[in-house]
């Protein structure tokens, strides 16, 4: 379980317990199952319902208790850095050549396999929920939410796009100063992994690109993904 407390100030005045949690980030998912969780919503000792109303001064206890299982796969001593950690969000830097989730051919060498072990050494439990998804091969940073409403409103923020993602790679030749390729990604037939620009088929993909350097033949670029692709 994960327990929140909140003060109603003058501006919550006279909003139900439902609007006021949404505007804390809860999700409808997160709002029905408070609902179906007895005692989950106290003031004063006294259980409240989503369509109560509240007062400048109350003071809200919301007990959320974890819906999704523990991750059953093996906790394996995998090296990887924190960079970030508090009691919501775990912030790591993802090795390369590390998957991010097991699979039936990497079942104890990915990130998740890292993090559950690290989680056991602090003497915490709670489920992998990863908000940003890195390809094998890439390494960066990737946020780890520690509990259902953390991810909730990762997840919101998202998107909104109010989490902007930035990757640096280095490509072949010297290109622009900055500039834009707009052009649709599709799956290159006959895989199931590798992807290829196809104007037929394409999803679109747009992506904004800035040139840091450039020496040897080679471009070191900041690149900015608008769709995601």
């Amino acid at each position: 379980t994960k327990t929140f407390f909140y003060s109603v100030s003058a501006k919550d005045e006279g909003k139900t317990v439902e609007l006021f949690l949404k505007e804390q980030g809860f999700s409808h998912h997160l709002l029905i199952h408070l609902k179906k969780t007895k005692e989950s919503i106290i003031r004063d000792g006294v259980w409240l319902y989503m369509r109560d109303e509240l007062h400048t001064g109350d003071c809200l206890t919301v007990t959320l208790t974890e819906s999704e299982t523990i991750s059953d796969f093996p906790a394996v001593p995998l090296s990887f850095s924190v960079v970030y950690e508090d009691e919501d969000i775990l912030i790591v830097n993802k090795p390369p050549h590390m998957p991010t989730h097991p699979s039936m051919q990497n079942y104890d060498n990915t990130l998740a396999n890292a993090v559950l072990w690290y989680q056991k050494s602090k003497g915490e439990s709670y489920p992998f929920r990863c908000m940003n998804r890195l390809d094998k091969d890439t390494t960066g940073l990737t946020i780890i939410a520690k509990h259902a409403l953390s991810a909730a409103i990762l997840s919101s923020s998202i998107k909104k796009r109010e989490i902007k993602r930035e990757y640096l790679a280095i490509v072949t030749g010297e290109t622009e100063e900055s500039g834009t390729i707009d052009a649709p990604i599709a799956r290159k037939e006959g895989s199931i992994l590798e992807r290829r620009v196809d104007f037929a088929n394409g999803e679109r993909a747009v992506t904004h690109y800035k040139r840091l350097a450039c020496q040897n033949g080679l471009s070191l670029l900041l690149l900015s993904l608008e769709t995601g692709r």
